[in-house]
């Protein structure tokens, strides 16, 4: 497949969403990017939110994992499932009811200050990092399959997506990310379920013969019933449900599109929606997944993990299967960075330097602040690419759940304690508690898995053998998984009742205030 070629198609794709970034963000203000004047359609948003939350890594790395972990990351997706309700029927309702334009804001009306500056700070940190890992693993199939044919250098392969992305998010923000969304969601829908039938055709199987082929290699289980692994299923699901918790019901990304919706009747229909869709999308993946295995098997490819899709894609099919693939490829990459640097600029703004409290800033003013955060993130972006290129990692979904794990567990904890109890803590000491409950469970986790951090840091055998050690004596075969979400926010929640005390009977329940963000 000419590269060119494919290049052509990924620079008319752009030009439709500059197009529509022109149409969407005519007459637009602050209130525009930020929460989309409060009138985008649920529909949209619901549809749109699939391609959010799949991003590159789904599309690419999904499909990887069969290989090795069969149909068992569908586990995480049931788990994914009932964590969407949660944020639907729990926290939906508080942010609707707060009418809040950041949902940290929550945290300054019941804790203080501190508290609401910590959680935003924690979600700055876990957007960047998330996102910059996925936009990595697109930019760099790009990279290597079409770019490097041509000469053009990763930095600058990376610097012109980041451009792209800039382009259509600077004026309109969410007002233009929920239709851009849309758009972006169908083609990468269009990509996968088209991949899916290909192979199949190439395989000559029906949809049932499939399954049974792929049964017949053992990659349809689902269900890990091994207690001491990582992969056990109860640990997969709760670690799912508190992933989907954190990285959607308490990320400002998510919820900016949830509550740019008319009422929470329409945003609760919006995720219920989703998560139905999502779950069956993921099954899609699984499926691609297998079939690509025994694609790669029948025509003797010995490619496994990340590579496996786009080698198959780009490599051993008809050209115009390879256009589809890097357009929903690249419908894959757009979603989860403009949102994240959309939501990232958002938080910033209104959380840190409190741009909706700076009453002597007129519109203008506030414009030019939000614009220089804004590329200032999109700098921020590009630098972190190149470190992950550095890094060169080759499944990035790993490190993605990871991260999440500690980054989150904080705001799980702030968010909990907020919600469940009615004592207030000692606010300025909340930073504290949150920092120090990720530090002490990365060195549990690091000593339980060492394995997979030596295998990151690229770490000598002989190095690791006294925490091998010093793991087998304290843990025996026991290994955290995705869970590590929940005892991350248990030690927080845990931490914050240290430096609580119970509410004086006359003061009113926070939780029930009403109002615009501080």
């Amino acid at each position: 497949m000419s590269p060119v070629l494919l290049l052509t198609f990924v620079a008319l794709y752009f030009l439709i969403l500059l197009v529509v970034a022109w149409y969407t963000s005519r007459n637009s203000n602050n209130d525009s990017f930020f929460i989309g004047n409060r009138n985008s359609n649920w529909m949209l948003v619901a549809f749109g939110m699939i391609g959010t939350s799949l991003s590159g890594v789904t599309f690419v790395s999904v499909p990887g994992t069969v290989g090795a972990g069969a149909f068992g990351y569908f586990q995480v997706v049931l788990g994914y499932f009932i964590g969407y309700f949660i944020v639907a029927f729990i926290l939906l309702p508080l942010y609707y009811r707060l009418n809040l334009t950041s949902i940290y804001s929550y945290l300054q009306s019941r804790f203080g200050i501190t508290s609401y500056k910590t959680g935003a700070l924690f979600f700055i940190i876990s957007r960047t990092l998330g996102a910059t890992a996925r936009l990595y693993l697109v930019i760099n199939v790009l990279q290597i399959f079409i770019l490097d044919n041509l000469g053009v250098p990763f930095g600058l392969t990376a610097f012109i997506i980041l451009l792209m992305i800039l382009l259509y998010t600077f004026e309109g923000g969410v007002k233009t990310i929920v239709f851009t969304d849309t758009l972006q969601t169908t083609f990468m829908l269009l990509g996968l379920v088209v991949c899916v039938f290909y192979i199949m055709g190439q395989l000559s199987f029906s949809f049932a013969e499939s399954m049974t082929a792929l049964e017949a290699k053992q990659f349809t289980k689902i269900f890990n019933t091994d207690v001491n692994s990582a992969g056990f299923w109860l640990k997969q699901i709760a670690g799912g449900a508190f992933i989907t918790i954190g990285m959607t019901g308490l990320d400002q990304e998510m919820m900016q599109k949830n509550i740019s919706v008319k009422n929470l009747g329409d945003s609760k229909k919006n995720m219920i929606t989703f998560s139905v869709v999502l779950v069956v999308v993921n099954f899609l993946f699984l499926l691609l997944g297998g079939l690509l295995y025994l694609f790669a098997e029948n025509n003797g490819l010995a490619v496994k993990g990340d590579d496996l899709f786009p080698t198959v894609a780009l490599s051993h099919v008809p050209a115009v299967i390879s256009i589809i693939f890097i357009i929903g490829l690249i419908s894959a990459l757009f979603p989860s960075a403009d949102g994240a640097l959309t939501a990232l600029t958002s938080s910033f703004c209104i959380d840190i330097i409190g741009l909706k409290r700076r009453a002597d800033w007129d519109e203008a003013k506030r414009k030019t602040v939000r614009l220089t955060v804004h590329i200032t993130f999109a700098v921020i972006f590009f630098l972190l690419i190149l470190l992950f290129k550095f890094i060169n990692n080759k499944s990035i979904i790993d490190i993605i759940l990871k991260v999440a794990g500690f980054t989150y567990g904080p705001l799980l904890g702030l968010f909990c304690f907020g919600i469940f109890t009615k004592r207030q803590i000692n606010d300025s000491k909340a930073i504290w508690v949150c920092l120090a409950a990720p530090l002490i469970i990365l060195g549990i986790d690091f000593v339980n898995n060492i394995e997979w951090y030596a295998r990151q840091l690229k770490l000598a055998p002989e190095t690791m053998q006294g925490i091998q050690q010093l793991s087998e004596n304290v843990f025996g075969k026991f290994k955290i998984g995705y869970e590590l979400l929940i005892y991350n926010g248990l030690l927080t929640y845990v931490g914050l009742m240290l430096i609580s005390k119970r509410q004086s009977s006359g003061d009113a329940p926070l939780t029930n205030r009403s109002g615009n963000d501080a």
